[in-house]
């Protein structure tokens, strides 16, 4: 019974993380249409509102007051910086490339939680990062002379997202996983949306940008569903099997962006890219299992 668990707790993950990069793809189709900070400030927009709903219905109007307001402000930030700076990383590149770097964040994680959250860190962890530091570095070079500084953009939204998971971490336990995601989505969009609002009217004209077309509303939605489903099969894959049963299941990611863009996009992986995530993700893989096993 317990095995039948964890190999159902596994494909909830799966499926979630597959939709996860489902999702991305449909963000990339919208390159010619709308700019990323825009798309991203509608997503998150659509997907709070729908999230709040949701949270209003099942928990009523007292699980909206976060018990640490600024920590949650932090989240919703991280998570608004890394998603800006993601999507205009696919924008202007493979999926697969801007996928790869952004495989850092579980790295970089384990690497920031003793200065930033005061946990224990295995000396290895670091030896481990500047392997997934190599990776990277493999991947962008030939991205570097073609896209200049832009190409770091998949680094940068890494960061964050290492940031926003240090932040998640400290506040567990602080609600349930529904009100979590409303608070994280809640402050995001605001954020997003003063972003978008900025550039819009900065007199650049290279930043303006009208409404949108109803498609790349309909998409933005499909985007906001998407992304909270397959948070939420990620949660139940974790609740019935574990974290450290479902923590490799995040590189399915990969194998789906890699899918998507030779397909949809026509994009295909040079060998840069296979040999730069190889090395991400085996130092992924190798954290997971020293982690597992000291635990």
């Amino acid at each position: 019974m317990a095995d039948n668990q964890r190999r159902s707790g596994l494909l909830y993950a799966i499926g979630g993380f597959a939709t996860l990069s489902l999702g991305d793809a449909v963000v990339k189709t919208m390159a010619p249409d709308w700019p990323a900070f825009a798309v991203a400030a509608l997503r998150f927009s659509l997907g709070a509102l729908g999230l709040a709903a949701l949270l209003l219905r099942s928990e009523g109007p007292r699980a909206f007051r976060p018990t640490h307001p600024w920590l949650q402000l932090a989240r919703g930030a991280c998570l608004a910086l890394a998603s800006v700076a993601f999507f205009s990383a696919i924008y202007i590149m493979p999926l697969a490339e801007a996928m790869a770097i952004a495989f850092l964040a579980p790295v970089l994680t384990q690497a920031l939680a003793g200065p930033l959250l005061g946990e224990r860190v295995h000396p290895s962890v670091y030896l481990v990062s500047l392997v997934a530091l190599a990776g990277v570095a493999i991947i962008l070079r030939p991205n570097l002379a073609e896209l200049g500084l832009a190409a770091l953009l998949p680094l940068v939204s890494a960061t964050f997202f290492a940031l926003l998971m240090i932040t998640n971490r400290a506040s567990a336990g602080q609600g349930s996983a529904l009100s979590m995601q409303v608070y994280v989505a809640g402050i995001c969009a605001p954020i997003l949306i003063v972003l978008a609002a900025g550039a819009k009217f900065s007199g650049v004209p290279a930043l303006d940008f009208g409404w949108p077309e109803w498609h790349v509303v309909a998409r933005c939605a499909i985007v906001a569903v998407t992304a909270s489903s397959a948070h939420w099969l990620v949660y139940i894959g974790t609740a019935k099997a574990g974290a450290s049963t479902i923590a490799p299941a995040i590189y399915v990611q990969m194998l789906v962006a890699v899918a998507m863009g030779w397909w949809w996009f026509d994009n295909v992986p040079d060998g840069y890219t296979l040999a730069g995530a190889s090395l991400i993700i085996a130092a992924g893989l190798y954290l997971w299992r020293s982690g597992a096993r000291r635990g």
